[in-house]
């Protein structure tokens, strides 16, 4: 392929598996057509956090290869997923004085407010992933969307921060370091997913995403246009395997063959007995003690989503309900188990926002890894554009990147929507 050719790449790092995908940029309409897309089994994480660096650099590599087999590029860079409950929402402010009587709001100052607003309010063992700007107050004029452009010397803003511990986002960049790609940015997994599968009608009316991962659920809250909230649950499909294996006293690898084919997340009306073959044995169960171990399970998960919502003041306040991603969304049943225990309305995300024709990365479990992607076409395109802007204005642009300890990821993460 050719060598000037443009390309996005998103991989989604799971405790359980490592998706990739890789997007062809169109030039002329910044839009990703996908060309690429990889997959690999993961060992080495635990709740969405490295404890072994080589099996995540493993699976990474592994599914970078396929990617790369099937693109044709050679990868280097990506966006890549961060998870696990150490990623937290906080709510927070900042005020600066921007300048004269007839000073014009610049990127600038609205950077230096969002850096403001993290000093001294964020512990210096968390890296401030992304600062999410709700609404900014000018000169006392409460609910400024976008004060760019607009004149005025006392800048506010309300916020959240999204921070991640040092250790844990360091481990990650490693273990990608040893698979040779470097993180152009880190994203929450849930963020990404989002990115990928919400409209702007969910977007501007009240809707969570709800990430259901093999050792995490994450969970993401938009209203009004903007993210409001982000929060972790530690617990994922693995414990469902893991609750099957000790419950019909069977191996994990048979458990989790019984929730692949066999799993329900409501229970069945009728009993019956299921069979599975294991190196010849043929093994049966009856559905109605695998529906009991199941649905216990998923009550406690989906406890905890409801503990996040309420932290988020939206339990049961979403009029878009809840967008259901990853892998264990798949099981049957799960719209309907959540919407009895979250009591809201619930669907099955599918990524979109992509060109080209790909099976696998219209699945809800390649959310993340689709979302990721597309932020990453979005940093390199928004970019390009702050460089020509900087060289019309003589290199004077003041990179956001500069802010201390604040990842490179591209601001208004839905700007998309807005388009």
């Amino acid at each position: 392929m050719n060598e000037h050719s443009r390309f996005a790449v998103g991989i989604d790092v799971g405790t359980t598996t490592v998706r990739c995908v890789v997007g062809h940029i169109d030039e002329s309409t910044g839009v990703p057509t996908v060309v690429g897309v990889g997959e690999a089994a993961n060992s080495g994480m635990r709740k969405g956090v490295v404890s072994n660096l080589n099996g995540p650099a493993r699976a990474i590599d592994d599914a970078l290869g396929e990617a790369e087999r099937m693109s044709g590029y050679e990868i280097n860079e990506a966006t890549i997923s961060v998870n696990g409950a150490h990623i937290v929402s906080t709510k927070t402010d900042g005020m600066i004085a921007a300048g004269a009587v007839d000073h014009e709001i610049s990127a600038s100052d609205v950077s230096r407010v969002e850096e403001v607003a993290t000093i001294g309010k964020i512990p210096a063992n968390r890296e401030v992933i992304d600062v999410i700007a709700h609404d900014y107050k000018l000169d006392g004029q409460d609910n400024v969307r976008d004060p760019i452009g607009m004149t005025g010397t006392r800048l506010e803003i309300n916020a959240h921060v999204m921070s991640g511990l040092v250790p844990h986002m360091d481990n990650l960049r490693k273990t990608a370091s040893m698979a040779t790609v470097e993180a152009r940015a880190l994203v929450p997994a849930v963020v990404a997913s989002a990115r990928a599968v919400i409209t702007e009608t969910q977007l501007e009316s009240g809707v969570a995403v709800v990430d259901m991962g093999g050792a995490t659920t994450g969970v993401a809250v938009f209203e009004e246009g903007d993210l409001q909230y982000v929060g972790v649950v530690p617990m994922g499909g693995v414990n469902v395997t893991n609750d099957l294996a000790i419950g019909l006293k069977t191996d994990p690898e048979i458990a989790e063959q019984i929730k692949r084919k066999h799993g329900s997340a409501v229970a069945r009306k009728e009993r019956s007995g299921v069979s599975i073959d294991h190196d010849g044995t043929i093994l049966t169960f009856n559905t109605e003690e695998i529906d009991e171990i199941i649905g216990a399970r998923l009550e406690e998960i989906f406890e905890g989503v409801e503990q996040e919502l309420k932290k988020a003041g939206r339990a049961g306040k979403l009029p878009s309900g809840i967008v259901l991603v990853g892998g264990a969304a798949l099981m049957p049943g799960m719209k309907e188990f959540v919407r009895d225990a979250l009591g809201l309305a619930a669907k099955l995300g599918k990524p979109s926002g992509f060109g080209g024709v790909a099976e696998r990365a219209e699945q809800p479990d390649y959310s993340a890894a689709v979302g990721l992607m597309l932020q990453d076409s979005a940093q390199m395109i928004g970019n390009d554009q702050k460089s020509v802007r900087d060289s019309a204005r003589g290199g004077a642009g003041k990179s956001r990147s500069l802010m201390t300890g604040i990842s490179a990821v591209a601001k208004n993460v839905f700007n998309r929507f807005r388009s």
